[in-house]
């Protein structure tokens, strides 16, 4: 029998750990509480898992933890905690964050986070080979990002970011 591998588009247990602790994270950020995400951390840690789910378990433990330590020191901006955990490679939970402050965001910030979203998840779409949907995903987070490039200078350099998602093998830049 082969050794599982970590795959949330092809394996529910993937899919479901992913899942909740980045939903785990996004409630740990919006009210500084981190319970609910290290009760959810037991809960997997507490089954016999394999090796590949293990490792996601104790990657993201440490990379959240980082991100917590960074984001409890004040930040509320939704686009600079975005900032944090995409720079710690952390696409689908900046797809988590930004989404809780797209629904009710208004206009142009609205859109600029909706591209945001997107650009996170050409990088979850890349990481597991989905590279068609990722230039897809691409194509539609482009023109938006450049046409709001004044709000994403007060975080980042845009054009970073614009250059990689138009580079399909481009790796995402850090966003400084």
């Amino acid at each position: 029998m082969t050794e599982p591998v970590f795959n949330p588009f092809e394996d529910r247990l993937s899919r479901n750990i992913r899942n909740d602790l980045s939903a785990g994270l996004a409630i740990a950020v919006e009210t500084g509480n981190g319970d609910a995400l290290a009760e959810t951390m037991a809960k997997y840690r507490q089954q016999p898992l394999s090796r590949c789910y293990l490792t996601y378990l104790e990657d993201r433990s440490s990379r959240y933890e980082t991100a917590l330590k960074a984001i409890n020191a004040g930040i509320i901006d939704p686009i600079q905690r975005s900032v944090i955990l995409w720079n710690l490679g952390l696409f689908f939970e900046v797809h988590e964050v930004l989404e809780h402050a797209w629904h009710t965001a208004e206009g142009n910030m609205k859109q600029t986070l909706q591209a945001l979203i997107r650009s996170a998840g050409v990088y979850i779409k890349r990481e597991y080979g989905f590279h068609d949907s990722a230039r897809r995903i691409a194509a539609k987070a482009i023109p938006v990002l450049e046409e709001n490039r004044a709000i994403l200078e007060d975080y980042f350099k845009p054009e970073k970011l614009i250059s990689a998602l138009a580079a399909p093998d481009m790796s995402p830049p850090k966003l400084l």
